[in-house]
């Protein structure tokens, strides 16, 4: 079996598979994760701890940008925001297409985030493929999606009524449109802006064939 690059530095600290030792990884090989002002967004965010990738990165003193649509977990977060004034809680459902109002594009425009912030966290468990897509006016250096890991890669399907989120290669070949490299799959894909890449070291038969990322052992833990 193929070592994957990221996999040894898996942890939870409040993410689900593994996540946070992953993204610490990544900002250290990248000299982030000591530069102040440094900024995540992450939706659907609950109260903004329960299965996060970034608020491990909020309690080290990061801005976020937190969006959640349901009320009474909009109220969850923010009781979190009392104690996290960083935190920029909003209430939205963000939507698939673009240019609407509650385009992640048109969200973001009412806060100070800047264009090119950190770390992009998408887990909607639908359309999440949709809204990274159609987010054009921001290009964040990290992204995390959620994929339906059952589908095997060369399958390209997008999330329908027949069945929730979108395949491994649905999503990579739009990473690779919006110009992202792919470094790691555990449940959610973990992108890395193009520009960034040659600071982190990765053999280059990842990516060549980043099919050898894929992984659905998460589901079975």
């Amino acid at each position: 079996m193929t070592e994957k690059p990221f996999d040894k530095y898996k942890k939870n600290i409040f993410s689900q598979n593994g996540e946070d030792g992953i993204i610490e990884e990544i900002l250290n090989r990248l000299s982030l994760k000591t530069i102040d002002n440094l900024w995540c967004c992450e939706f659907g965010a609950w109260d903004g701890k329960k299965f996060s990738n970034t608020f491990s990165l909020v309690q080290k003193g990061w801005n976020a940008v937190y969006i959640e649509g349901d009320s009474q977990r909009f109220e969850d977060l923010k009781s979190t925001c009392s104690e996290y004034p960083k935190i920029i809680p909003i209430q939205a459902f963000v939507g698939n297409s673009a240019g609407t109002t509650n385009s992640l594009d048109n969200i973001l425009s009412t806060t100070s985030i800047p264009p090119e912030f950190e770390i992009l966290s998408i887990d909607i468990d639908s359309y999440d493929l949709d809204v990274w897509e159609f987010l054009l006016k921001y290009r964040p250096k990290i992204v995390l999606i959620e994929i339906n890991s059952s589908i095997a890669p060369g399958i390209y399907l997008r999330n329908s009524n027949k069945r929730s989120g979108s395949s491994f290669s649905s999503t990579l070949q739009i990473g690779k449109d919006k110009g992202y490299t792919l470094l790691s799959h555990v449940g959610n894909l973990i992108f890395l802006r193009n520009d960034l890449i040659e600071l982190i070291s990765i053999p280059d038969r990842f990516i060549k064939y980043p099919e050898l990322l894929f992984s659905c052992d998460w589901l079975s833990e």
